[in-house]
Protein backbone atom coordinates (compact mmCIF):
# COMPACT_ATOMS: atom_id res chain seq x y z
CA UNK A 1 0.00 0.00 0.00
CA UNK A 2 2.61 2.39 0.71
CA UNK A 3 4.50 1.73 -2.63
CA UNK A 4 1.22 2.67 -4.39
CA UNK A 5 0.45 5.57 -2.50
CA UNK A 6 3.92 6.64 -3.51
CA UNK A 7 3.42 5.88 -6.90
CA UNK A 8 0.24 7.81 -7.18
CA UNK A 9 1.44 10.70 -4.91
CA UNK A 10 4.83 11.26 -7.82
CA UNK A 11 2.06 10.42 -10.63
CA UNK A 12 -0.40 13.03 -9.43
CA UNK A 13 2.36 16.05 -9.50
CA UNK A 14 3.38 15.42 -12.89
CA UNK A 15 -0.16 15.18 -13.55
CA UNK A 16 -0.78 18.21 -11.83
CA UNK A 17 2.55 19.67 -13.50
CA UNK A 18 1.29 19.33 -16.66
CA UNK A 19 -2.14 20.41 -16.66
CA UNK A 20 -1.27 23.73 -15.03
CA UNK A 21 1.73 24.53 -17.09
CA UNK A 22 0.80 27.70 -18.52
CA UNK A 23 0.25 29.04 -15.33
CA UNK A 24 3.48 27.50 -13.22
CA UNK A 25 6.41 28.06 -15.73
CA UNK A 26 8.19 31.38 -14.87
CA UNK A 27 8.73 32.70 -18.64
CA UNK A 28 7.37 31.60 -21.83
CA UNK A 29 9.46 28.30 -22.72
CA UNK A 30 9.91 29.29 -26.41
CA UNK A 31 11.32 33.12 -25.71
CA UNK A 32 14.61 33.77 -24.76
CA UNK A 33 15.01 35.33 -21.42
CA UNK A 34 18.63 35.19 -20.38
CA UNK A 35 22.54 35.03 -21.89
CA UNK A 36 23.03 31.80 -23.74
CA UNK A 37 24.26 29.10 -20.69
CA UNK A 38 23.29 30.82 -17.98
CA UNK A 39 24.01 29.37 -14.89
CA UNK A 40 21.11 28.50 -11.77
CA UNK A 41 20.22 31.88 -10.43
CA UNK A 42 17.44 33.03 -8.51
CA UNK A 43 16.07 34.74 -11.51
CA UNK A 44 16.81 31.32 -13.23
CA UNK A 45 16.81 28.55 -10.78
CA UNK A 46 17.90 25.69 -13.58
CA UNK A 47 19.94 28.53 -15.70
CA UNK A 48 19.43 28.93 -19.48
CA UNK A 49 20.40 26.66 -22.65
CA UNK A 50 22.29 27.52 -25.35
CA UNK A 51 19.71 30.49 -26.93
CA UNK A 52 19.05 31.67 -23.61
CA UNK A 53 15.40 29.83 -22.83
CA UNK A 54 14.79 29.55 -19.25
CA UNK A 55 15.69 25.46 -18.28
CA UNK A 56 13.00 25.52 -15.71
CA UNK A 57 10.11 27.11 -17.82
CA UNK A 58 11.43 24.44 -20.49
CA UNK A 59 11.08 21.10 -17.94
CA UNK A 60 7.45 22.75 -16.84
CA UNK A 61 6.46 22.57 -20.86
CA UNK A 62 8.01 19.54 -20.83
CA UNK A 63 5.85 17.59 -18.56
CA UNK A 64 2.76 18.60 -20.22
CA UNK A 65 4.36 16.96 -24.35
CA UNK A 66 5.74 13.99 -22.29
CA UNK A 67 2.37 13.18 -20.35
CA UNK A 68 -0.22 13.97 -23.01
CA UNK A 69 2.18 11.90 -25.51
CA UNK A 70 2.76 8.74 -23.28
CA UNK A 71 -1.26 9.03 -22.11
CA UNK A 72 -2.81 9.26 -25.97
CA UNK A 73 -0.66 6.32 -26.87
CA UNK A 74 -0.99 4.43 -23.89
CA UNK A 75 -5.15 4.90 -24.08
CA UNK A 76 -4.85 3.62 -27.23
CA UNK A 77 -2.54 1.01 -27.11
CA UNK A 78 -4.61 -0.43 -24.51
CA UNK A 79 -7.97 0.10 -26.44
CA UNK A 80 -6.44 -1.80 -29.14
CA UNK A 81 -5.12 -4.21 -27.17
CA UNK A 82 -8.37 -5.11 -24.86
CA UNK A 83 -10.43 -5.35 -28.14
CA UNK A 84 -8.15 -7.30 -29.69
CA UNK A 85 -7.67 -9.67 -26.80
CA UNK A 86 -11.18 -10.16 -26.26
CA UNK A 87 -12.02 -11.18 -29.70
CA UNK A 88 -9.29 -13.68 -29.75
CA UNK A 89 -11.07 -14.94 -26.98
CA UNK A 90 -14.80 -14.79 -27.51
CA UNK A 91 -15.05 -13.96 -31.47
CA UNK A 92 -15.80 -15.85 -34.16
CA UNK A 93 -13.50 -18.51 -34.91
CA UNK A 94 -11.94 -17.10 -38.30
CA UNK A 95 -11.42 -13.69 -36.31
CA UNK A 96 -10.53 -15.17 -33.17
CA UNK A 97 -7.44 -16.66 -35.24
CA UNK A 98 -6.66 -13.78 -36.93
CA UNK A 99 -6.74 -11.54 -33.97
CA UNK A 100 -4.80 -14.25 -32.20
CA UNK A 101 -2.00 -14.44 -35.32
CA UNK A 102 -1.68 -10.71 -35.18
CA UNK A 103 -1.16 -10.71 -31.88
CA UNK A 104 1.67 -13.24 -31.43
CA UNK A 105 2.98 -11.93 -35.25
CA UNK A 106 3.62 -8.19 -33.52
CA UNK A 107 5.20 -9.26 -30.31
CA UNK A 108 8.12 -10.98 -31.70
CA UNK A 109 8.65 -7.94 -33.89
CA UNK A 110 11.87 -5.89 -32.62
CA UNK A 111 9.74 -2.75 -31.50
CA UNK A 112 12.50 -0.24 -31.40
CA UNK A 113 13.92 -0.74 -34.52
CA UNK A 114 10.57 -0.71 -36.33
CA UNK A 115 9.33 2.43 -34.01
CA UNK A 116 12.96 4.02 -35.65
CA UNK A 117 12.37 3.81 -39.14
CA UNK A 118 8.13 4.41 -38.77
CA UNK A 119 9.04 7.44 -36.73
CA UNK A 120 11.51 8.92 -39.11
CA UNK A 121 9.59 8.24 -42.41
CA UNK A 122 6.54 9.87 -40.23
CA UNK A 123 8.68 12.88 -39.99
CA UNK A 124 8.52 13.35 -36.55
CA UNK A 125 5.57 15.00 -34.69
CA UNK A 126 3.49 14.53 -31.97
CA UNK A 127 0.62 12.87 -33.48
CA UNK A 128 3.20 10.78 -35.26
CA UNK A 129 4.57 9.76 -32.12
CA UNK A 130 1.42 8.86 -30.40
CA UNK A 131 0.83 6.20 -33.65
CA UNK A 132 3.64 4.85 -33.91
CA UNK A 133 4.01 3.84 -29.77
CA UNK A 134 0.83 2.95 -30.02
CA UNK A 135 1.45 0.55 -32.94
CA UNK A 136 3.94 -1.07 -30.73
CA UNK A 137 2.39 -1.08 -27.79
CA UNK A 138 -0.92 -2.97 -28.06
CA UNK A 139 0.23 -6.34 -28.70
CA UNK A 140 1.08 -6.55 -24.56
CA UNK A 141 -2.56 -5.99 -23.86
CA UNK A 142 -3.65 -8.37 -26.16
CA UNK A 143 -2.22 -11.38 -24.69
CA UNK A 144 -2.89 -10.38 -21.21
CA UNK A 145 -6.51 -9.23 -22.06
CA UNK A 146 -6.61 -12.55 -23.69
CA UNK A 147 -5.56 -15.31 -21.30
CA UNK A 148 -7.76 -13.64 -18.74
CA UNK A 149 -10.39 -14.32 -20.93
CA UNK A 150 -9.40 -17.58 -21.92
CA UNK A 151 -9.49 -18.31 -18.11
CA UNK A 152 -12.56 -16.70 -17.30
CA UNK A 153 -14.39 -18.63 -20.35
CA UNK A 154 -14.04 -21.96 -18.52
CA UNK A 155 -16.20 -20.85 -15.33
CA UNK A 156 -19.26 -22.14 -14.33
CA UNK A 157 -21.74 -19.04 -15.08
CA UNK A 158 -20.02 -18.14 -18.78
CA UNK A 159 -20.72 -22.30 -19.46
CA UNK A 160 -24.25 -21.64 -18.38
CA UNK A 161 -24.60 -18.80 -20.68
CA UNK A 162 -23.02 -20.41 -23.64
CA UNK A 163 -25.58 -23.22 -22.88
CA UNK A 164 -28.41 -21.11 -22.94
CA UNK A 165 -27.63 -19.91 -26.44
CA UNK A 166 -25.58 -16.74 -25.88
CA UNK A 167 -23.73 -15.43 -28.50
CA UNK A 168 -20.13 -14.31 -28.21
CA UNK A 169 -20.24 -11.08 -28.14
CA UNK A 170 -23.02 -11.02 -25.50
CA UNK A 171 -20.69 -13.19 -23.12
CA UNK A 172 -17.50 -10.72 -23.95
CA UNK A 173 -19.44 -7.85 -22.42
CA UNK A 174 -21.35 -9.16 -19.81
CA UNK A 175 -19.30 -11.60 -18.17
CA UNK A 176 -15.52 -11.34 -19.92
CA UNK A 177 -15.33 -7.67 -20.02
CA UNK A 178 -16.26 -7.01 -16.15
CA UNK A 179 -13.38 -9.75 -15.06
CA UNK A 180 -10.25 -7.96 -17.29
CA UNK A 181 -11.28 -4.37 -16.48
CA UNK A 182 -8.74 -4.74 -13.50
CA UNK A 183 -6.12 -5.91 -15.78
CA UNK A 184 -6.78 -3.39 -18.45
CA UNK A 185 -6.57 -0.28 -15.62
CA UNK A 186 -3.09 -2.06 -15.10
CA UNK A 187 -1.95 -2.37 -18.61
CA UNK A 188 -2.91 1.58 -19.21
CA UNK A 189 -0.17 2.51 -16.60
CA UNK A 190 2.31 0.12 -17.68
CA UNK A 191 1.47 1.39 -21.35
CA UNK A 192 1.29 4.97 -20.39
CA UNK A 193 5.53 4.08 -18.78
CA UNK A 194 6.39 2.12 -22.23
CA UNK A 195 4.68 5.06 -23.91
CA UNK A 196 6.73 8.04 -22.27
CA UNK A 197 10.14 6.04 -22.21
CA UNK A 198 9.79 5.36 -25.82
CA UNK A 199 8.83 9.13 -26.95
CA UNK A 200 11.84 10.41 -24.64
CA UNK A 201 13.75 7.79 -26.60
CA UNK A 202 12.61 8.47 -30.00
CA UNK A 203 12.87 12.46 -29.22
CA UNK A 204 16.24 12.25 -27.78
CA UNK A 205 17.52 10.41 -31.52
CA UNK A 206 16.42 13.77 -33.08
CA UNK A 207 13.00 11.91 -34.16
CA UNK A 208 10.59 13.59 -32.31
CA UNK A 209 8.83 16.91 -32.54
CA UNK A 210 11.60 19.88 -32.49
CA UNK A 211 8.45 21.96 -31.94
CA UNK A 212 7.48 20.79 -28.80
CA UNK A 213 9.11 21.08 -25.77
CA UNK A 214 9.16 17.45 -24.11
CA UNK A 215 11.79 16.19 -21.46
CA UNK A 216 13.54 13.83 -24.38
CA UNK A 217 13.45 17.10 -26.35
CA UNK A 218 15.35 18.74 -24.15
CA UNK A 219 17.95 15.60 -23.70
CA UNK A 220 18.08 15.64 -27.44
CA UNK A 221 19.52 19.83 -27.82
CA UNK A 222 21.27 19.21 -24.61
CA UNK A 223 23.23 16.01 -26.37
CA UNK A 224 23.56 18.08 -29.55
CA UNK A 225 24.64 21.33 -28.85
CA UNK A 226 27.39 20.66 -26.58
CA UNK A 227 25.81 20.57 -23.16
CA UNK A 228 27.77 17.50 -21.69
CA UNK A 229 31.50 18.95 -22.90
CA UNK A 230 30.78 21.92 -20.18
CA UNK A 231 29.03 22.40 -16.47
CA UNK A 232 26.01 23.00 -18.52
CA UNK A 233 24.95 19.23 -18.25
CA UNK A 234 24.24 19.34 -14.22
CA UNK A 235 21.38 22.05 -14.93
CA UNK A 236 20.14 21.31 -18.31
CA UNK A 237 20.33 17.58 -19.00
CA UNK A 238 19.90 16.26 -15.35
CA UNK A 239 16.56 17.53 -14.29
CA UNK A 240 14.40 16.06 -17.52
CA UNK A 241 16.26 12.98 -16.91
CA UNK A 242 15.72 12.45 -13.28
CA UNK A 243 12.13 13.69 -13.76
CA UNK A 244 11.40 11.34 -16.52
CA UNK A 245 12.90 8.51 -13.92
CA UNK A 246 10.85 9.79 -11.03
CA UNK A 247 7.34 9.79 -13.89
CA UNK A 248 8.23 6.19 -15.12
CA UNK A 249 9.21 5.22 -11.05
CA UNK A 250 5.44 6.01 -10.01
CA UNK A 251 3.79 4.72 -12.67
CA UNK A 252 5.48 1.26 -11.98
CA UNK A 253 5.18 1.68 -8.68
CA UNK A 254 1.06 1.80 -8.93
CA UNK A 255 1.08 -0.50 -11.78
CA UNK A 256 2.81 -3.22 -9.70
CA UNK A 257 0.32 -2.20 -6.32
CA UNK A 258 -2.61 -2.81 -8.90
CA UNK A 259 -1.78 -6.03 -10.54
CA UNK A 260 -1.04 -7.44 -6.97
CA UNK A 261 -4.24 -6.24 -6.14
CA UNK A 262 -5.80 -7.61 -9.13
CA UNK A 263 -4.30 -10.87 -9.37
CA UNK A 264 -5.91 -11.68 -5.57
CA UNK A 265 -9.18 -10.36 -6.56
CA UNK A 266 -9.47 -12.41 -9.59
CA UNK A 267 -8.23 -15.61 -7.19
Amino acid sequence: MTAQRAGLALIGVFVFVGMFAPWLWPYDPYERVADPFSPPSAAHPLGANDIGQDILSELIAGARVTLAVGVAAGAAAVLVGSVVGLLAAAGPVPLARLAYAATEITLIIPKLPVAIVVAAYLGGGVGALVLVIAAIAWPVTARVVHAQALSLRSREYVLAARSLGAGGWWIARQHLWPGVRGLVWVQFLLAVNTAALTEAGLSFLGLGDPTQKSWGVMLHYAHARSAFLTDAWVWWALPPGLCLTLFLLGLTLAGRSFTGRTMNHAK
